[in-house]
């Protein structure tokens, strides 16, 4: 018996609600009652003349504590010692443009990226910026996550996968609990309602918790618990399912194929799994005595960052729409990680976690289907202070991004001679926002639906992309 309730009537984007996808009962001789709901929406989906939806993902490769803009992706080794990146450049597939030197590997395949180098917000407050980037600066304040899900439904149609999941270190297994995540400045559900709110496989989540499993008290925090009693519950209704009909089968892989697979890396080939590895890019020994808040550099450590992204190809490629992924330790004043200590450990870690996820959906042909996108909630300054590090700087910002049927092999605006301010082709929060937007929706479609609130509508109707990109 598996039974799952809400009393959430948040639609899907087949116009069920997700109190009619969750509730089910009954696994054994009367079947599932959800088979005739999915039967309906097979016939209901030959009419439907509303495809608001585009069959595409998002992962966004959050980057918190502010990445530096100069030392990622806008090098200019023509400015002043103290203004161009620390370590140099280094040449990538472009003619002419140069990503920082711990980027050697996405600079191979930078004709399959676009690098924004004139992204300004002004905002340099972590949480507020952070929440500025997230939600692209839509009205409601929710993370664009949040917003896709709102349309899009709580869960996929066909995988029962959560729309909007979050994947921090603790994801990747018990092993990265202590890694660091501020997940909440990045998933707030602004005015939204809090069902929204992202799932997180490291802690369960409302979805999860709607899933009453004859579990102990806190199951939903114990991951292999949970995974461990829902594999004893397929295999208990192997004999059931044996004789079911395609609709039956459909009906039981909706409620717990979709729910573990996606999250389960074992399943992985282990020539992919060491791909995407960055076990080895750990916190130099005696680092952490060397600095002011120095206790705080070993939970900064990269090394969940590669499974991190390799469970976000699987979400997405399992059904799931948004996915934030999480990297902390980007606030690299020098009191903790500076330039000059943080960057040889997580500048190599992104650029072989984020050049796998590419070159993986390249060869799963999933690379117009996915969009990468690696940013933070600001920039840098340009100037490098007195302690090898850059403060705050809202005026230039990362951001990056690959795949998802965008124009790629480009580099879009220019900063200026000191690397402090765009000199060209400003880009904005909404043109993010519209970005992200128009890669998930038809906005024409989504400005047609009559059970979405206005507020939520204009976030994508609005929106208006980079245009050097669609």
């Amino acid at each position: 018996m598996l039974t799952v309730r809400s009393s959430e009537n948040a639609a899907t984007c087949e116009g069920s609600s997700r109190r009619e996808f969750l509730r089910i009962g009954g696994l054994g001789l009367g079947g599932l009652c959800l088979t005739d709901l999915l039967a309906l929406k097979a016939k209901a989906r030959e009419g439907d003349v509303y495809n608001f939806l585009r069959d595409k993902s998002v992962v966004m490769l959050n980057l918190q504590g502010g990445p530096p803009h100069v030392e990622t992706f806008d090098p200019k080794m023509t400015a002043p010692s103290e203004y161009r990146a620390m370590y140099g450049e280094v040449k990538t597939s472009l003619p002419g443009v140069t990503f920082g030197s711990h980027f050697p590997m996405l600079g191979k395949l930078a004709h399959k990226m676009a690098v924004v180098r004139s992204f300004r917000h002004g905002n340099g407050s972590h949480a507020s910026a952070s929440a500025l980037v997230a939600a692209g600066g839509n009205s409601t304040g929710a993370c664009m996550g949040s917003v896709y899900s709102r349309i899009a439904g709580l869960t996929n149609g066909k995988t029962g996968l959560p729309n909007n999941c979050l994947v921090v270190p603790a994801a990747a297994g018990a092993k990265y609990k202590d890694l660091r995540s501020v997940s909440e400045r990045v998933t707030s559900v602004g005015n939204l309602p809090k069902s929204l709110v992202p799932f997180d496989p490291s802690k369960g989540g409302a979805i999860l918790n709607d899933m009453e499993l004859n579990l102990p008290e806190g199951r939903f925090e114990n991951r292999r618990g949970l995974l461990y009693e829902i594999d004893e519950l397929k295999r208990g209704a192997d004999s059931t399912l044996a004789s079911a009909d395609l609709l039956h089968q459909k009906a039981f892989d909706v409620i717990l194929g979709g729910v573990t697979d996606a999250f389960d890396l074992s399943k992985e080939d282990p020539r992919t799994l060491e791909r995407y590895d960055t076990g080895m890019y750990t916190i130099p020994k005696g680092l952490a005595k060397k600095k002011k808040n120095g206790k705080s550099i070993p939970g900064f450590s990269p090394v969940a960052l590669g499974k991190q992204m390799l469970m976000a190809r699987r979400l997405c490629e399992s059904g799931c729409g948004f996915v934030t992924v999480t990297s902390t330790g980007w606030d690299m004043h020098g009191n903790a990680f500076g330039i000059d200590d943080g960057m040889p450990v997580l500048g190599p870690a992104v650029d072989k976690a984020a050049s796998a996820f590419i070159e993986d959906c390249a060869a799963r042909g999933l690379s117009e289907k996915i969009l990468l996108i690696i940013t933070g909630e600001f920039g840098r300054t340009p100037k490098i202070n007195t302690k090898g590090g850059r403060d705050h700087w809202g005026n230039l910002c990362t951001l990056a991004f690959a795949g998802g049927g965008l124009k790629m092999g480009q580099v879009v605006g220019k900063s200026d001679k000191l690397v402090g301010q765009p000199a060209e082709d400003l880009v904005t929060t909404n043109m993010l926002l519209g970005t992200v937007m128009n890669v998930l929706f038809d906005p024409g479609q989504v400005r047609l639906l009559s059970n979405i609130p206005d507020e939520v509508k204009k976030a994508v109707v609005d929106a208006k992309p980079i245009p050097q990109l669609v």
